[in-house]
């Protein structure tokens, strides 16, 4: 059985020696590539110095008997919530949130309401994710620390990779390890909103068509339930997935664990090329104290590695001090300045990520708020950063979902599940799709990211939670969006943190991603912007629909209040209850 390992701090990336490579300069890269990537492996930053031994303190004198009555604790105080008046769920559909609400109201927590949502979203949402997939979610509040519970996939036993990229799944794995932790409510109750959804349930217009942009791709012929007669599911009709039901009766009524052994595991290794019984049966869920870092007035407390959660934080932290709070964010300055904050970060997505039960990732460095000014001194005011001419790995996908909840306790989950791509692999086996993460072990150039036997691989999944001054969560966010999340919520965070933007505006404003040297934007910029972002070397800027900028679920705390943010960018929505 393997175990998780903490994130190690010991690698010192030399993130300022490795600017002045990164600010070398270098020829354009290929257009045609999807990633956007720069600096040079960097070398090992020398050992500090280590402090002297502090002297002792001596002991403090025993304090005298005192006559005066010593106040007995109040037994009821530690019953009292200390959190908001309000529960409530976000998700990426009406459906999932209905079934976050009702567990809510039942007497769940967040963590209830988290797994009942998310088993939902998966049912009204198969391209996006579910069983054979994975994820990450966080969890903090109710006088706890935050902790990530990684259960993405993995690779096999035998440490091939297949040419689905097809990995051991985590997802039921994943809702077990927070069940058993967390749960207030049995497993089957938080199971049964899911089976309903499968048994019918309403095809939505985004299903639809996904349906018909992926048929293509997909066995349509082994699919009669979304296409009948041939044809995609057209919106608003019935969607009956009668294997999915039987599948998730069977995880309602066995347990988590059946997928890994007895027939639903020797059914999907049957069926899926890549996956074994023994694999099966070897997954576990890597728990861990994700990174964080300082912006604005805040904590950013981000998904673990191999997910970028430290590269988000350093993103910001380098916007900050590069002035993204002073400039307008739609202007020139404002832009560029999160534009290349993405670039420099990225570079340590390049070269440090990895699962850090095989390497260690140097989360420290890329948290550090001086590194990361002094990264930001180097942006120039009329220029871009230099990239790396190296060839590139990686890619782009706009796809995964994300859940976010609130407790009365105070207790916040972020939670991202993905497929990987659209419908994954699109291998189809017990009624659900299986996913193709390990085709993410081609972002990176170290071998920080390369396969081995149970190895997670570095993806764009970041859910993200945001901690006031006392520690306490006020804000859970995530999105959608492949490469582009760390820029989407660097965005949203940037007008909801440093511009004190309320957070319906700040989801709803237009996004921007870098990818090589050009600026992909969701509304066209005003002509002088664009004339102005171009005069500093962009090599375009090009449009892109509000698909790619993916779809953010976030719930903020204010006090006793509760408050989300619906984003009209698919088909998310969210709503409180005073349970």
């Amino acid at each position: 059985m393997r175990t998780s390992v903490p994130v190690s701090t010991a690698k010192a990336s030399g993130v300022v020696l490795a600017l002045v490579v990164l600010l070398a300069g270098c020829a354009p890269e290929d257009a045609d590539e999807p990633d956007d990537d720069l600096g040079a492996d960097p070398p090992e930053a020398p050992a500090a110095d280590e402090p002297p031994e502090p002297e002792p303190e001596p002991a403090p004198e025993p304090e005298a008997e005192s006559d005066e009555p010593t106040e007995e604790p109040d037994d009821d105080a530690d019953d009292e919530p200390t959190g908001p008046d309000e529960a409530a769920v976000s998700a990426g559909h009406p459906a999932a949130v209905d079934a976050g609400i009702e567990v809510l109201e039942a007497g769940g927590n967040a963590v209830d309401a988290a797994i009942a949502a998310a088993f939902a979203v998966s049912v009204v949402e198969p391209f996006a994710s579910g069983i054979g997939g994975g994820g990450q979610a966080l969890v903090a509040g109710a006088e706890a620390d935050p902790q990530a519970h990684d259960y993405r996939e993995v690779v096999s036993e035998s440490g091939e990779v297949p040419a689905s990229g097809t990995g051991v799944p985590g997802f039921a794995a994943g809702m077990g390890e927070l069940h058993d932790r967390y749960a207030e409510l049995s497993w089957d109750e938080l199971v049964a909103p899911a089976v309903d959804l499968a048994e019918e349930s309403t095809t939505s217009a985004l299903l639809s068509e996904r349906l018909a942009a992926s048929a293509g791709r997909l066995p349509v012929q082994e699919l009669p339930h979304l296409f009948p007669d041939g044809q995609p599911l057209e919106a608003g009709a019935p969607l009956r997935q009668e294997a999915l039901a039987d599948t998730l009766r069977t995880l309602r009524d066995d347990g988590p664990q059946a997928l890994y052994t007895g027939e639903l595991a020797e059914e999907l290794a049957a069926a899926i090329p890549g996956l074994d019984g023994d694999s099966l049966e070897a997954y576990t869920v890597q728990s861990s104290e994700p990174p964080s870092g300082p912006f604005a007035d805040y904590e950013i407390v981000g998904a673990a590695p191999p997910l970028p959660g430290s590269t988000l934080v350093q993103q910001l932290q380098i916007a900050e001090a590069a002035g993204a709070g002073e400039a307008d964010a739609d202007a020139v300055e404002g832009l560029h300045a999160q534009a290349m904050s993405w670039r420099a970060a990225r570079a340590h997505i390049t070269w440090d990520l990895g699962d850090p039960a095989f390497t260690d990732v140097p989360t420290s460095d890329h948290t550090d708020p001086e590194r990361n000014a002094s990264i930001a001194e180097q942006i120039p005011d009329d220029a871009l950063l230099a990239t790396d001419p190296q060839a590139r790995r990686g890619g782009l996908d706009p796809n995964t979902t994300h859940v976010t909840t609130v407790d009365t306790d105070g207790r916040v989950v972020s939670m991202t599940n993905t497929l990987t791509n659209f419908w994954g692999s699109g291998q189809h086996a017990g009624g659900f799709f299986l996913n193709n993460q390990l085709d993410r072990f081609a972002i990176g150039r170290s071998d920080a990211n390369d396969p081995a036997p149970g190895r997670r691989s570095v993806s764009w999944s970041l859910p993200v939670l945001v901690l006031d001054a006392e520690g306490d969560p006020v804000l859970g966010i995530g999105t959608p969006g492949g490469e582009r999340i760390p820029n989407v919520l660097t965005g949203v965070l940037v007008r909801w943190a440093l511009h004190d933007e309320p957070l319906e505006e700040a989801v709803a404003a237009p996004r921007i991603h870098l990818e090589d040297d050009r600026l992909q934007v969701e509304q066209a910029l005003d002509p002088g912007v664009a004339e102005g972002l171009l005069g500093l070397g962009y090599a375009g800027i090009d449009q892109r629909g509000s698909l790619a900028f993916g779809s953010v679920q976030a719930l903020e705390i204010d006090g006793d209040e509760v408050s989300g943010a619906r984003d009209e960018r698919r088909e998310a929505d969210w709503r409180s209850t005073r349970p």
